[in-house]
C-alpha cells in the first residue's frame, strides 16, 4: 500500500481521533479557543507527559496546531474542517433511531459554538430562516454548499457582514453543517463565522465562560425576532 494513499492517511487520522483521551482533547477545542497542554491534560484526565505524547500524535496528523507564546504553548484545532469532522462523528456516535430523542444537555442544545459558527437549536433556526427568506441558496443545486442571493447580500450587509472579506478567506464560504444535537443543518463556513461575530459584537449572544454554550441576551431575542423572525424563549 502506498504510504501516502488517501485510505491509509484516513486510517491514521481515524486512529488518532479514536482514543478516548485524544478525543476529549479535540472536542474541548471545538469551541475554537486555544488551550495549553496542562489544561488539555486535565480535560483528558491524563498526566502532562502523557498529554504531550497525545498532542504530538494529533499534531502529526494535522488535527491540531501549536503556537508558542512566552512560556506557554497553545494548542488549537487545525481548522474548521476538523471541527466539522468531529461534529459529524458525534452524529454517527448517536446511532440511528426511528424517532430521534436528543440527550444533549439543554444548555448546549439551545445554543453553542461549533468551532467558529453558531450551532444547536439557535444555529439550526437561523439556517432555516436564511433559507426560507431566500438569503442563501444551494450552489450548485442539490449540494451542501451555499451562495448568497441578491436579497441576502443586502440583508447581511445591513448587519455589517463583509461578504467580500468572507469570500476571500481560504476556506469554504458557506455550507450546511450537520448539527449533532438537532440532526439537522446549521450554517457553517466563513459566512457562519461572520454571523457569529456579528451576534457577539451586537451583544445578541454571549459566551458562557469555560464552555461552548452561548446565551441569548434580551436584546438578542428582540433583534433576532425582528430581523430573522425567530421567537426565542428566555434562557
Amino acid at each position: 500500500m502506498n504510504a501516502f494513499s488517501p485510505d491509509r492517511r484516513a486510517a491514521e487520522i481515524a486512529a488518532a481521533i479514536g482514543e478516548a483521551a485524544r478525543a476529549r482533547m479535540l472536542y474541548s477545542l471545538s469551541d475554537g479557543l486555544a488551550r495549553t497542554s496542562t489544561e488539555l491534560a486535565a480535560i483528558a484526565g491524563v498526566t502532562p507527559s502523557t498529554a504531550s505524547v497525545h498532542l504530538g500524535r494529533l499534531k502529526a496528523c494535522d488535527l491540531v496546531t501549536v503556537v508558542a507564546q512566552g512560556k506557554h504553548r497553545y494548542y488549537a484545532l487545525a481548522g474548521p474542517h476538523v471541527a466539522a469532522t468531529l461534529e459529524a462523528l458525534s452524529v454517527v456516535a448517536g446511532g440511528s433511531r426511528r424517532a430521534f430523542v436528543p440527550n444533549t444537555p439543554q444548555y448546549l442544545r439551545a445554543a453553542r459554538t461549533c468551532y467558529d459558527h453558531i450551532a444547536g437549536t439557535l444555529g439550526v433556526r437561523l439556517h432555516d430562516g436564511f433559507v426560507a427568506s431566500r438569503w442563501i441558496r444551494e450552489e450548485p443545486a442539490g449540494s451542501t454548499s451555499y451562495d448568497v442571493t441578491r436579497a441576502g447580500a443586502a440583508a447581511l450587509a445591513s448587519l455589517g457582514i463583509d461578504l467580500d472579506a468572507a469570500r476571500a478567506q481560504r476556506r469554504r464560504f458557506a455550507f450546511a453543517c450537520l448539527d449533532w444535537s438537532e440532526r439537522r443543518a446549521h450554517l457553517g463556513g466563513a459566512l457562519g463565522a461572520a454571523v457569529l461575530d456579528v451576534a457577539l459584537r451586537r451583544r445578541w449572544i454571549s459566551r458562557e465562560p469555560g464552555s461552548r454554550a452561548l446565551a441569548v441576551t434580551s436584546s438578542g431575542r428582540r433583534e433576532m425576532g425582528k430581523r430573522f423572525g425567530l421567537a426565542l424563549d428566555a434562557q
